[in-house]
């Protein structure tokens, strides 16, 4: 059964004090009722984590809001045992297990909709760490909504209803790639089409799709899966991640035999793409009719709305802003880039929990795989090579597109440069 979240718990945290103030009034409540404030005012907080961090004397409440880590508060040892004893019984991990790692999930209920809460608990000197992964299917975003400029989105739309090939997604953990991957989903679903996942965990439900989950302790990975997958005659797979050989080679061949395949790689950048397949396993000689796309990206603050101010950019800025987009300013429809530009500046205000900053929006590089690139992948070019040729063929790199949100108003130039080479 879901656990229960009360709506005034769901909805009393609008900002990090309001959520520190819900927590300090149930310290003395029943140890259900202060779990139940804890998770409900990290949701509302839209928290995609929820850490509890075991110090010498106290225990520390953080959790992670678009990226970064933020303090909550301390709470006294003997408050937090209770509290672990009651994540452990929701999660169906072992009450008496202290010294090594345990994983565990539940369910809590949020209106009409369900959120996962994916548990780890992990021993700790000072006592148990636990972390809890917050999935909530609000999060999940059309793919309009992903920050795709109109050239890109105009592209992907294209490139996606395709009935055969791959798409590759590359970035580093926490980049958006499940997220972009499955507003792919949402794009092309329709009666007609069987789609089938597998993934490791599976971490948002999607209607009227066959989705399941690896599991390695009984002989089920992402290569076995693919195998099992490919009997039951779907016509577009998802491979959450292309970890090994094995499977780089089965998820080729699916796309080279009719089937459309969505999958992520961890790389630097799109240019990676192929020497990392071709690293793995996978036949150069391959690679080129199979892919379709590749994509890398990122993840950046959007700008808070209600504090944000607009100030002239300094000459280094102004610097480093026409060296990344003056080749491009045409093609991505910006702002004359003289005396009269304004860029954002972070303030900080009680709505962003003063960090200046409120939500994330991506930032993307992609090339296609056209004939030309199909024909310079066989020279087994370098990375760098590569990523030269894309960007002749008109790739505009994530740096720029940060820059682009940067003018036009989304993001600042500071956390652009955090995520991404300008």
């Amino acid at each position: 059964m879901p656990v229960k979240i009360s709506k005034s718990f769901l909805e009393g945290a609008e900002n990090m004090s309001d959520f520190k103030s819900l927590i300090e009034k149930s310290l003395k409540g029943p140890t259900t009722e202060l779990l139940e404030v804890i998770l409900g005012g990290a949701v509302s907080l839209r928290a995609s984590d929820l850490h509890f961090e075991p110090q010498e004397e106290s225990v520390r409440i953080r959790v992670r809001i678009d990226g970064m880590l933020h303090d909550v508060m301390d709470i006294g040892k003997d408050l937090y045992k209770n509290i672990v004893s009651r994540i452990k019984l929701l999660s169906k991990a072992k009450l008496n297990v202290v010294d090594r790692p345990q994983a565990g999930r539940f369910t809590i209920e949020k209106e009409k909709s369900e959120i996962e809460i994916r548990t780890s608990l992990l021993p700790s000197e000072e006592g148990e760490s636990v972390v809890l992964r917050i999935l909530d299917p609000e999060k999940l975003v059309e793919m309009e909504d992903l920050g795709l400029r109109e050239d890109l989105l105009s592209f992907f739309e294209k490139e996606i209803k395709k009935p055969n090939g791959m798409v590759i997604i590359t970035g580093p953990t926490g980049s958006g790639k499940t997220t972009t991957l499955y507003a792919f989903l949402k794009k092309i679903q329709r009666p007609g089409i069987k789609i089938i996942t597998i993934e490791d965990p599976i971490e948002y439900h999607l209607e009227d799709i066959t989705q399941t989950q690896t599991n390695p302790s009984k002989g089920y990975d992402f290569a076995s899966g693919l195998k099992s997958i490919m009997r039951q005659d779907p016509d577009v797979i998802l491979v959450g991640e292309i970890r090994d050989g094995e499977t780089a080679k089965i998820a080729v061949q699916a796309a080279l035999t009719g089937h459309l395949v969505f999958s992520t790689l961890h790389t630097n950048d799109a240019a990676g793409t192929i020497a990392r397949m071709a690293s793995l396993g996978a036949e150069t000689t391959n690679l080129g009719p199979a892919i379709n796309v590749v994509v890398a990206q990122r993840l950046v603050r959007k700008i808070c709305e209600k504090c944000s101010v607009m100030e002239k950019p300094t000459p280094e800025e102004m610097e480093k802003i026409k060296k990344s987009v003056s080749s491009i300013a045409e093609k991505a429809d910006l702002p004359p880039l003289d005396f009269s530009l304004k860029i954002p500046k972070a303030k900080g205000c009680k709505y962003c929990n003063n960090t200046g900053y409120k939500g994330r929006v991506g930032i993307f590089e992609s090339f296609p795989m056209d004939d030309e690139m199909e024909k310079f992948i066989l020279k087994n070019p370098s990375i760098a090579s590569l990523r030269e040729k894309a960007i002749e063929k008109g790739m505009v790199t994530m740096g720029q597109d940060g820059i682009i949100k940067v003018l036009k108003k989304m993001t600042t130039i500071e956390e652009v440069e955090r995520v991404s080479e300008t």
